[in-house]
């Protein structure tokens, strides 16, 4: 198969251009990128929830954009460039994956305990080590009980986690009970580190599933909105029992 040629080294002179001469991209810090990464990232994962794979390449290019952004800021501090974050990664792929380059044959639950105990090979004091602190707490649970469990810390059924769950709620009632609020808060974030647990045990992204939860609510509520301007009804003038009759018209509309 012919090998396929990639215009990265274009892209790299429109970004150097674009550093030297546009007022906006001149001023640009690590810091000020931040907020502008993340935000694409968040547009990417919408796309993907979406289900709009089209449309990918155009965002996969904004983060792309960004990452040799990074790259250029540091070359000029005379820290690194594009071509070492490439050699660091190809490094660390080859390294984390002898079961491919040294012909070894093992299942993907060993690959995953692999991963994990190389990184600590490499330097890192903890299997947790690298869950960023600021990252959305759903996400950051996902990660903590994906990594443990990839070196064998994990319950061994879906029955357990659900038991877990009802451990933890049950707790929760006892703290709501003795009206101490950090009880209460601790208890509840309890259940629901127990709750993405058992997204991560039946496959289920739980930051995607609660992200179609929200646009499914979205939608509903705006629709019952039109519904009631309609019927010359608003939250001021309509019975409790009479909304609740609105909603249930909205979850039974395909």
């Amino acid at each position: 198969m012919k090998k396929k040629v990639y215009n990265i080294e274009k892209l790299m002179d429109i970004m150097y251009l674009l550093r030297e001469k546009c007022p906006w991209d001149r001023k640009q810090t690590l810091r000020s990128l931040i907020s502008l990464t993340i935000e694409e990232v968040y547009e990417l994962q919408q796309l993907i929830i979406e289900d709009k794979t089209k449309n990918l390449k155009n965002e996969l290019g904004d983060i792309l954009m960004h990452i040799i952004f990074y790259c250029i800021i540091c070359e000029e501090k005379d820290i690194f460039d594009l071509n070492d974050v490439i050699n660091i990664l190809i490094d660390k792929l080859v390294n984390r994956h002898p079961h491919v380059f040294k012909n070894q044959l093992i299942t993907e639950k060993e690959v995953k305990k692999n991963w994990e105990l190389l990184k600590i090979k490499e330097g890192k004091k903890s299997i947790l080590e690298g869950v960023p602190d600021n990252s959305p707490s759903l996400i950051r649970a996902f990660r903590i009980q994906d990594k443990v469990s990839g070196v064998g810390f994990d319950f061994d059924n879906n029955k357990e986690v659900i038991n877990k769950i009802k451990e933890e709620i049950l707790e929760l009632e006892q703290a709501i009970l003795s009206k101490n609020k950090n009880n209460i808060d601790m208890e509840f974030g309890d259940v629901l580190f127990s709750l993405v647990n058992y997204a991560r045990h039946i496959k289920v992204d739980p930051e995607s599933a609660l992200q179609k939860s929200n646009n499914k609510f979205i939608s509903r509520f705006k629709n019952m909105e039109l519904d009631l301007d309609k019927n010359r009804l608003d939250f001021n003038n309509i019975k409790k029992e009479q909304l609740s009759k609105y909603w249930e018209k909205q979850k039974i509309k395909k």
